[in-house]
């Protein structure tokens, strides 16, 4: 019985790492590498590797990247349930500059597959869960079950709105407890269903009070919590529900990192953060710190999904 359902993307990363990420018409030279990645599968790696039984579905081609994605959730003690595609496994490419900085453009493939028919014929998967965790590089109707179903049962339904292009309706916004967007997806949110714009690098300099009443308009209902990069995160609670902490809103700081490639560093975060709260009954700031703890730690290893750290390196 898995303590965390994943639903989402998985996708084979081709990696190039230069010193300055490459302008418009720009060539430059870098190296090369390739592993796996996706913001569904880097989640369910991720809450495995904290310590939760984590269950992932998917949609994956008749490939070789598919072959790769049952052997490393195997390896990982992830139960990997797949819809089968005549489209390829879902692709990404990935530039890393000499400071961890990236810019990512992704082929989604057999990830726009994922129907939410083979979504509801996981019910008993996903009943099973304590927390629901799904993303937007799948479509819409497929998460839209399976939050819907995870909400049914009363499990915690957790949305990460990434990435920042991808449609999140007020249906899907209805439906999760808990809401984990960076500054630019945040902002995103703001301005289709907040009333309000805000630019995304002004986010992190925005008053605590101003932040919490964003919050407050965009999920009137749930938790937000909004990752900062290095300032780390941001949470707002509903005046009613709390989550065992003793205010509605607060910052948590970033840990100290290295970071060599902060790609999937938000990834970690919400696995990490799903992992936690499936097991442990604590505080949510305690939850909170932990995910910051793990993906700030996920930033010293190169990669996505294999630089997610397991438990027993964080001494948690």
């Amino acid at each position: 019985m898995p303590d965390v359902a994943v639903v989402g993307s998985f996708n084979v990363d081709h990696v190039w790492r230069c010193d300055v990420l490459p302008q418009h018409g720009e060539t430059r030279i870098g190296t090369y590498s390739t592993g796996p990645g996706g913001k569904g599968f880097n989640q369910a790696i991720a809450s495995a590797r904290a310590g939760a039984s984590t269950s992932f579905l998917c949609a994956l081609g008749d490939d070789v990247g598919a072959q790769l994605a049952r052997a490393l959730a195997d390896a990982d003690g992830i139960a990997l349930v797949d819809q089968r595609s005549e489209h390829a496994t879902g692709t990404a490419g990935i530039y890393v500059d000499a400071h961890g900085r990236n810019a990512i453009v992704i082929g989604g493939g057999a990830n726009g597959d994922l129907r939410d028919s083979f979504v509801q014929s996981q019910w008993v998967v996903l009943a099973q869960a304590r927390v629901v965790l799904v993303q937007r590089e799948s479509p819409a109707e497929a998460v839209t079950a399976a939050l819907r179903i995870g909400r049914e049962v009363g499990a915690t339904t957790m949305l990460n709105p990434a990435p920042v292009n991808a449609d999140v309706d007020a249906d899907l916004l209805a439906l999760a407890d808990i809401l984990t967007p960076n500054e630019t997806e945040f902002a995103a949110l703001l301005a289709t269903h907040g009333g309000t714009t805000i630019a995304p690098d002004a986010v992190v300099n925005t008053d605590d009070a101003t932040l919490h009443a964003h919050c407050r308009r965009l999920l009137p209902h749930g938790t937000v919590v909004v990752t900062l990069g290095a300032a780390g995160a941001f949470v707002s609670h509903p005046s009613d529900a709390l989550r065992g902490d003793a205010v509605a809103m607060y910052s948590v700081p970033a840990y100290p990192a290295t970071p060599i490639d902060t790609t999937g560093a938000g990834d970690a975060f919400s696995g990490a953060l799903a992992a936690s709260i499936s097991q442990l009954d604590q505080p949510f700031a305690e939850h909170v710190r932990f995910a910051a703890r793990y993906a700030a730690r996920s930033t010293e290893v190169a990669g996505a999904a294999t630089s997610m750290p397991r438990l027993a390196p964080l001494g948690a």
